[in-house]
């Protein structure tokens, strides 16, 4: 806030070494991050919102939820204001429903559903918060409840919110909701073309994570090639995401090897991380309804068989939505 005074203990030569030690665990000591953040906290007297929230972030990425439910708790002790507040009990509704599992209890939803509301009440525009409210009210079975809380979402969301088309669907069906989605991404292609992966409706997508270096991924390229020829001009989308490091060598194989649909270039490797690739090549198939149908690593990988009956289903869903707008007139 403009004319507020910094935390004294920010200019703390012992919590500045301490906190810094923290950030520097991401990754590959991720498992020593907490201990490290709760350490700082404590030199800041367990007033340090940063601390708390990467204390949080490093407890969700290590699997521990129920730790991560009392550190968002104590995250909502300390906030100084209400969208603050309401961040807080949204990460404590999160790490709730992980802690719950696949299948969660009617116990469990009903304090999920409730730590989300307390976070509306204190800021009623959280787009997150209405969005996880929505696909737990889906959960819970309450179905127009849920419609309505995704067309609030909607209302609330940032035209560049990755959730918004999400929002929309489900406004419509909150029942994809539950299905199993790949996370939203939006990337500019080497062709200057923008993907966005909730934007491909009523078509099937083919995500292939490779590299120019790899043995693998080079003897898969052939039967890349044949899948893109053979399904030209079907509701199919293809987009290749490189973890190649040299962009003039990446855009000289593309060239060479004819590899004519969209490609990407994953240099940060944040899109590999978002869906968690570690090895290649690494394909992913989702539907037209945007449900992530399989996940398949390494080569051999029956991809367009995957693929033939999706496209199929795909075509079938267009040709009942025109026949249905041809006889309503549309």
């Amino acid at each position: 806030m403009p004319g507020q005074t910094a935390p004294s203990y920010k200019s703390n030569p012992e919590f500045q070494k301490a906190y810094r030690e923290a950030l520097s665990m991401r990754g590959q000591k991720l498992s020593f991050a907490p201990d490290a953040y709760k350490k700082a906290n404590k030199i800041a007297g367990g007033k340090c919102a940063e601390c708390l929230l990467g204390l949080y972030t490093a407890q969700m990425e290590l699997g521990s939820p129920k730790d991560a439910v009392g550190t968002a708790g104590q995250m909502v002790e300390i906030a100084d204001s209400p969208l603050e507040k309401s961040r807080a009990q949204f990460r404590r509704a999160q790490a709730m429903l992980a802690q719950a599992g696949e299948k969660p209890k009617p116990a469990q939803l009903d304090a999920v559903d409730g730590a989300l509301k307390e976070s509306l009440a204190a800021y009623p525009q959280n787009a997150g918060t209405l969005f996880l409210e929505g696909k737990v009210l889906a959960m819970m079975g309450k179905t127009d409840e849920a419609k309505t809380v995704f067309k609030q979402c909607l209302e609330c969301a940032a035209p560049g919110d990755p959730s918004r088309l999400r929002a929309e669907q489900f406004a419509e069906n909150p029942a994809l909701s539950l299905a199993k989605r790949a996370p939203a991404f939006t990337v500019n292609t080497l062709s200057g073309d923008k993907f966005q992966l909730d934007a491909m409706g009523g078509r099937v997508v083919l995500i292939d994570f490779w590299a120019t270096w790899c043995g693998p991924c080079n003897e898969e390229l052939p039967e890349m090639k044949k899948i893109a020829k053979e399904f030209a001009g079907r509701p199919l989308v293809i987009i290749s995401v490189s973890w190649d490091s040299d962009e003039a060598k990446w855009k000289d194989f593309i060239q060479k090897k004819e590899m004519t649909w969209m490609q990407y270039r994953d240099r940060d490797h944040k899109l590999s991380e978002a869906f968690d690739v570690n090895a290649i090549p690494h394909y992913f198939t989702i539907d037209s309804d945007g449900v992530l149908t399989a996940e398949m690593v390494g080569s051999g990988s029956d991809v367009e068989g995957r693929l033939r009956k999706l496209v199929t289903k795909a075509e079938a869903a267009q040709a009942k939505q025109a026949a249905a707008n041809h006889a309503t007139g549309n």
